[in-house]
């Protein structure tokens, strides 16, 4: 049983997105697993063996012991019935309180079929008259973090302060030479995370942040919690 369980994609979607938040929760106590959907090949210059050993050691990276990749083919994902209950196992075999997906909007179909899929499939996951292996669960609450191809504004419901460990998010990122140093690609990649990481930290007055959005309301129980 895991406290929060991160979806994405890819290997590297978790990572950039909300690599300096999944570092955080751990530091903070928190049992924390990833969740991959495909194993992110083909690509240009990685492959099956190298991207698994890549991500293995991100997470490693993240201080995450439990990193689970999915069969679902990369460049083909639906959000089908089939790929739906390879998720719900997941859940049902982890059963995370707390689920963070990619936000669905993106140019990438995969990201946009993945967030659907991953969301759905936690309804799945609570039927008690199914074939889905496992008992059922269902987590409580669901939310999305920024992972995507576009060059969005969003409007977040919070943003995490991830100052103290984004430097850590950088390092599990460029693990991916076979994503990014090997495409000649690495110091784009995090100029391109620091402006981000920046422009959401200097929202709530600190250096680096990461934007989480919600589709339904979040409660607090102290206002102690929020910075000033």
């Amino acid at each position: 049983m895991v406290d929060v369980l991160v979806v994405g994609a890819h290997p590297d979607d978790i990572e950039m997105g909300f690599g300096g938040s999944v570092a955080k929760l751990v530091e903070l106590g928190y049992e924390v697993a990833m969740l991959d959907l495909t194993n992110g090949e083909p690509t240009p210059f990685g492959n099956p063996t190298t991207r698994a050993a890549e991500a293995s050691k991100a997470a490693g990276v993240l201080g995450v012991k439990t990193r689970v990749t999915l069969d679902i083919p990369n460049r083909e994902m639906t959000d089908s019935v089939e790929n739906r209950h390879k998720v719900a196992e997941v859940y049902r075999e982890l059963r995370p309180a707390r689920i963070f997906l990619q936000w669905g909007v993106d140019a990438h179909p995969d990201h946009v079929e993945g967030s659907v899929l991953a969301e759905k499939a936690r309804f799945d996951a609570k039927l008690t008259k199914s074939q889905i292996r496992g008992e059922p669960w269902y987590p409580l609450k669901v939310f999305h973090y920024l992972a995507s191809h576009l060059r969005l504004h969003v409007k977040p419901s919070f943003i995490l302060d991830v100052s103290d460990t984004f430097e850590k998010k950088l390092e599990c990122v460029r693990v991916y030479q076979s994503q990014f140093k090997a495409a000649d690609r690495e110091e784009v990649a995090m100029k391109k995370l620091r402006s981000i990481g920046a422009w959401y930290g200097q929202l709530i007055g600190v250096k680096y942040g990461e934007p989480v959005m919600l589709k339904e309301e979040v409660g607090m129980k102290d206002i102690r919690d929020i910075l000033i």
